[in-house]
């Protein structure tokens, strides 16, 4: 047998024991919680942005709402519209882009736009539609590219197909594969 001071020592190790056991026991969702990496996203209204090569614009971006998110892969979003203005050399607007939604991946370098999505040659009156659009400024000459249906109003016809690489400008444009009837003048056939 035990002296008693013994078994009071005993007893209280075995107490405190099992109390430091209990109180180390985490919850599961709790310990996520806090390891969890936190996004951060900073907000920004009546944006603004100006693109230009040396010194000359290129590009005016405007949207009523920015978000900035930083993440495993940052991106910038405009979930309310967004509007684009190009320019020649001359610093003239040569096209315009509109779209229900953007998102910019920082690290791809390429701008998804979706939902009612126009771009427009001012000078030719061409006007693309299409629900979904790539912008990528570093494939010069075919800027602007999708899989996915699209329609073309030209001032003399409407083009309906799948497919599409343009230029920026919108001065050149090809529909990878045209649907439907295509009206052609007697004069573009071989005499």
């Amino acid at each position: 047998m035990l002296p008693r001071s013994m078994h009071i020592n005993l007893l209280t190790a075995l107490t405190m024991g099992c109390i430091f056991f209990l109180s180390c026991e985490n919850d599961v969702a709790t310990v996520k919680k806090l390891t969890q990496k936190k996004t951060g996203v900073e907000e920004a209204k009546n944006v603004i942005v100006k693109y230009s090569v040396a010194g000359k614009s290129k590009a005016t971006l405007t949207g009523p709402l920015m978000y900035s998110v930083q993440d495993t892969n940052n991106y910038i979003e405009f979930p309310k519209t967004v509007h684009a203005d190009f320019y020649n050399d001359a610093e003239i607007i040569e096209s315009k882009m509109d779209a229900m939604y953007a998102k910019y991946r920082q690290n791809q370098n390429v701008v998804f736009l979706r939902d009612s999505v126009t771009v427009i040659n001012i000078q030719k009156g061409d006007t693309l539609m299409c629900n979904e659009l790539y912008w990528d400024r570093t494939k010069i000459g075919k800027e602007f590219y999708t899989d996915k249906p699209v329609k073309i109003r030209t001032k003399t016809e409407t083009i309906n197909g799948l497919g599409l690489e343009a230029s920026q400008d919108f001065k050149n444009w090809r529909i990878l594969h045209s649907v439907g009837t295509i009206a052609v003048p007697a004069s573009k056939f071989p005499g």
